[in-house]
């Protein structure tokens, strides 16, 4: 759960609603984002809203390829790397190289560790540390904010 820090500066004007996410390779207005995104990508990519458990379609995605960014497009986490955590929400235990990014996240009266996409600074979800080996780590991440990429035969 490395970089913890390393978006505090760099998303404030994202998060505030008040301009593009400074520092990211993919910046867009907010009013751009709206118009690219659907609105449930929206509003968990730039508002931090979760998505109700049980309700992603990609919580049932079992075939081979990557999950991307909904914003963006980057490549996320491999296939190979999901689980059922019974949470309802689509669980990996390890990110794609240079994939993500993470920040501390002290809303609802809590500690958790927020976990941001690299290339446009949207929100995922969170990482907790009761997930499977090898790492012992669940990335829990909102389905709205991804897409699934399947591997071609």
């Amino acid at each position: 759960m490395q970089r913890r820090h390393v978006l505090a500066g760099l998303m404030g004007s994202a998060f505030l609603g008040s301009g593009p996410a400074l520092g990211f390779e993919v910046s867009k207005s907010d009013a751009e984002w709206k118009k690219l995104l659907s609105p449930a990508a929206y509003n968990v990519l730039r508002h931090q809203a979760t998505e109700t458990p049980f309700t992603s379609p990609l919580n049932d995605e079992h075939r081979k390829g990557v999950f991307a960014c909904a914003g963006c497009g980057l490549d996320l986490y491999s296939s190979d790397t999901k689980f059922d955590s019974g949470t309802g929400w689509p669980s990996f235990f390890r990110p794609l190289p240079n994939a993500v990014l993470t920040s501390e996240d002290r809303s609802l009266f809590m500690e958790r560790t927020e976990v941001h996409c690299r290339r446009c600074g949207g929100h995922l979800g969170h990482v907790f540390d009761d997930g499977p080996k090898p790492t012992g780590l669940r990335y829990c991440m909102n389905g709205a904010a991804m897409v699934f990429k399947p591997a071609s035969a």
